[in-house]
């Protein structure tokens, strides 16, 4: 069969199952209230923080405290507020150039900063340096109030820095020898600076990527490294001609001098000997002269008569020469 009832009749129908409803589960409407409550003061109170960070808490925007990782509770409805900083993780800032991808095959953009990278060295020389800073948060709570734009302060103060360091230095010391050096003055000099404005940064390293003249004058600047090169070596090559003549001349002149010198103590003592021979002989002479005289005659003739290709001897009371002796043969020179 049909309904027939009027509206007027469903209205008061549903009014009615309407209010048996609320009569029935009215009783749970508080709970329900005081759950939502709960939770909302929950999630407004509740706050975790992660391994690498710390948790700096602000009441009505002024500090009270800080927190270590961990569930910890704040209170709610905007009272305190928590910010989260990272003090573990080492941060990054490149200069003269940026990584658009990372990866096996960085790519990187080499003129996203304009002039950041171009430098006047010391000799009025224009270098175009790439280099990187990497630092963590020492201290955040000086960080979020001593500083501003902590990020562009250290980008301007690294960026004064290493223009002041590579005016005083030459372009070929910046190139080469003092690179390392350079770096390192950087860093001491940037945290000396970051100190000194409460920054809360401690620098890590600063380290020089990529040292080179601009493109607009490298072919320039490499002939004249050619040029440096090619002197270089044609001093080299004179200081090794310099280095064998000049050693070989000293030994010479040592040789020279030693042989000399044997000279003089040869003749020396040659002379000396004769002399002492010379006494000796005179002391004996003064003993007996007779034998003395007799002696060197003898020493004489055994000395003289063995050059002689014929000996002939003259009696001086024979008017005529007496026969040839055989002196010269071996029976006579015996």
């Amino acid at each position: 069969m049909e309904d027939f009832r009027s509206p007027e009749d469903l209205f008061r129908e549903e009014s009615k199952k309407v209010k048996q409803f609320g009569k029935e589960y009215g009783k749970y409407t508080p709970v329900v209230i005081g759950a939502l409550l709960i939770i909302f003061l929950l999630q407004g109170a509740i706050y975790s923080i992660g391994p690498d960070e710390v948790g700096v808490v602000q009441r009505f925007g002024k500090y009270v405290r800080t927190t270590e990782p961990g569930l910890h509770a704040k209170l709610p409805f905007g009272i305190e507020k928590v910010s989260p900083i990272k003090v573990k993780k080492i941060f990054k800032e490149e200069f003269g150039f940026k990584t658009t991808r990372a990866g096996v095959r960085s790519v990187y953009a080499s003129s996203w900063q304009g002039e950041t990278s171009l430098m006047l060295t010391g000799d009025l020389n224009i270098l175009d340096v790439k280099w990187i800073v990497q630092f963590r948060v020492n201290d955040p709570v000086k960080l979020l109030f001593k500083t501003r734009n902590p990020v562009d302060t250290l980008r301007d103060m690294s960026e004064v820095v290493m223009r002041r360091l590579c005016g005083d230095y030459s372009v070929d010391e910046v190139l080469t020898t003092k690179r390392e050096e350079v770096a390192n003055k950087a860093q001491i000099d940037l945290q000396k600076l970051l100190d000194k404005y409460d920054t809360g940064i401690y620098v890590v390293t600063v380290k020089l990527l990529d040292v080179n003249p601009p493109d607009e004058v490298k072919p320039a600047f490499n002939e004249v490294n050619e040029a440096k090169q090619e002197r270089e070596r044609m001093i080299n090559e004179a200081w090794e001609a310099y280095n064998k003549a000049i050693p070989r001349a000293k030994g010479e002149a040592r040789r020279t001098i030693s042989q000399a010198e044997g000279y003089r103590l040869d003749k020396v003592n040659r002379a000396e000997g004769e002399a002492e021979r010379f006494t000796e002989t005179w002391n004996q002479y003064k003993k007996a002269p007779e034998i003395t005289e007799k002696r060197l005659y003898l020493e004489t003739m055994a000395d003289v008569l063995p050059r002689a290709e014929k000996k002939v001897v003259i009696d001086p009371e024979q008017t005529s020469i007496l026969p040839l002796l055989k002196l010269d043969t071996e029976g006579g020179s015996q």
